[in-house]
């Protein structure tokens, strides 16, 4: 407890805007719950709406001095904060545990994850560059070059609170763009110590602004449809990215959206079934399974299914289920008890169609939004679970008999995030990857996740691309001069 206490005492509760640290106007605040047992860790600020448009107008005048600032030294606060992160790994993997509930050991997996995006774009903030050519007359010189977007709006998920920001704060930086931060009001204290510790590490007043509040919508409606900002980021469920996508149209604000997912997990007749199932435990167990990349669809061929789902479900059923802070949980809790009932009444939903529950299936007695590592075999088709995103730890099983029902059946869904292919035939994985609608596939792996590499989706998930070379294109519009000779 003396460890907790500490480490929650260290993060600031107030907003941050225009690098001072205020109260919300009127003192608003709210509670911050662990939900490992609904105690209260503290209460930060509560932003109302003008607080929001404080934290714009901050943003807005940093953004000409950012702008004109060294790409060195932009890269150079990055490489800072990717070491200072590293050096408080445990205080930030205990922040993110207590107040979301994955283990300890998958925090500093994240804090590990995390920090790359800052030092992956620290490498790429010297990097922008335009390109110079004769016109093809001859009589004219086409030069483009790359500038910062400008303000940004930052909207931010519970799920990995540190890696969701860094990924977005990371580009924007090194592009030279200012920023509002709005962080999911279920993991607030995250982002609030990331935010200070940029500070630390010398990034400018008003280049980055935090503000939280549970009133997402009252406080960032307005700043969307403000025309000092100049780009909206958003990290989250469809439903709510059709909103802001139909409220940045006032402005023709530059939009990325990463949104939700309903990833398939194809395990074909020549794959490796040892390979397969640690594939299935790290794509549907990573973040308690609470992750837009989880493994969302079991789809194993007729002639393995039943040896893949025994082997799948002894392995869930050794998780340990508890608080993620002590030794040896392997599954912390669900982020709230709405979250863990609709994670049941989709079980109920399955087995009332005729799915068998190998392992789990049950909520525990006791406090705390616990719910067990879950296999269902023989799901049918129409289960609200092969249609709906779980965001837990289930994972539903069902089979198919050739390839091109593989595929049909993997892409028969609105979403297009990521899908996992297991199969040891090379030329399978090639046509079932370009037959694919997903932004990703990993093929023989449980994670595609990795901060050199393009993260979106398509279709209903979305568009856009965090990390890799292309990330940092988010935050730069390209201008054209014609110089004639």
């Amino acid at each position: 407890m003396a460890v907790t206490d500490s480490v929650i005492e260290t993060v600031p509760t107030q907003l941050l805007i225009g690098g001072d640290w205020v109260d919300a106007t009127g003192g608003a605040t709210f509670e911050v719950h662990n939900p490992a047992d609904a105690g209260v860790l503290t209460r930060v600020a509560d932003a109302r709406p003008e607080d929001g448009q404080r934290a714009l107008a901050a943003a807005a005048e940093a953004q000409q001095e950012w702008r004109a600032t060294e790409p060195r030294k932009r890269g150079e606060v990055l490489r800072s904060a990717f070491e200072l992160l590293n050096e408080r790994a445990d205080d930030f993997a205990r922040l993110m545990t207590l107040e979301m509930g994955k283990t300890l050991a998958e925090a500093k997996g994240e804090v590990t994850y995390g920090a790359e995006f800052f030092r992956w774009f620290s490498e790429e903030a010297v990097r922008i560059h335009g390109r110079y050519s004769p016109a093809p007359t001859g009589s004219t010189r086409l030069i483009t070059m790359k500038g910062p977007v400008g303000p940004t709006l930052m909207i931010t998920p519970w799920n990995f609170p540190l890696a969701m920001g860094t990924r977005k704060i990371g580009p924007a930086i090194a592009a030279g763009c200012t920023m509002v931060v709005k962080p999911a009001a279920e993991t607030p204290l995250t982002m609030l110590a990331l935010a200070a510790l940029l500070e630390e590490v010398g990034l400018p007043p008003g280049v980055l602004n935090v503000v939280t509040t549970t009133d997402s919508g009252g406080v960032c409606e307005p700043i969307i449809k403000d025309p000092r900002l100049r780009k909206l980021t958003f990290t989250g469920s469809t439903a709510v990215g059709r909103k802001l996508v139909a409220q940045a149209s006032d402005q023709l604000l530059r939009v990325s959206m990463e949104l939700g997912g309903n990833a398939p997990f194809l395990v074909f007749e020549d794959a490796d079934l040892d390979a397969a199932v640690d594939g299935a435990m790290l794509a549907k167990m990573r973040n308690i399974g609470e992750a837009c990349t989880s493994a969302n669809r079991f789809l194993v061929h007729e002639s393995v299914a039943a040896e893949f789902s025994r082997r799948f479900a002894e392995r869930m059923g050794a998780l340990r289920v508890g608080d993620g802070t002590e030794d040896g949980v392997d599954v912390g809790p669900l982020i709230t008890e709405k979250a863990r009932a609709g994670v049941h009444e989709l079980v109920e939903d399955a087995v009332s169609g005729g799915a068998r529950t190998l392992v789990g299936g049950t909520v525990p007695d006791g406090a705390g939004h616990f719910y067990p590592p879950t296999v269902l075999v023989d799901v049918p088709a129409s289960a609200r679970v092969f249609r709906e995103e779980i965001f837990g730890p289930v994972a539903p099983v069902s089979t198919f008999g050739d390839e091109d029902e593989a595929v049909r059946r993997a892409n028969d869904t609105e979403y297009g995030l990521v899908a996992y292919v297991f199969t040891r035939d090379h030329a399978r994985v090639l046509r079932v990857s370009e037959a694919l609608d997903f932004g990703m596939v990993g093929v023989n792996t449980g994670i595609v996740s990795n901060p050199a590499a393009p993260f979106g989706g398509v279709k209903h998930s979305g568009y856009g691309r965090e990390g890799g070379f292309e990330g940092i294109e988010e935050y730069l519009e390209t201008k054209y001069v014609g110089s004639a000779l």
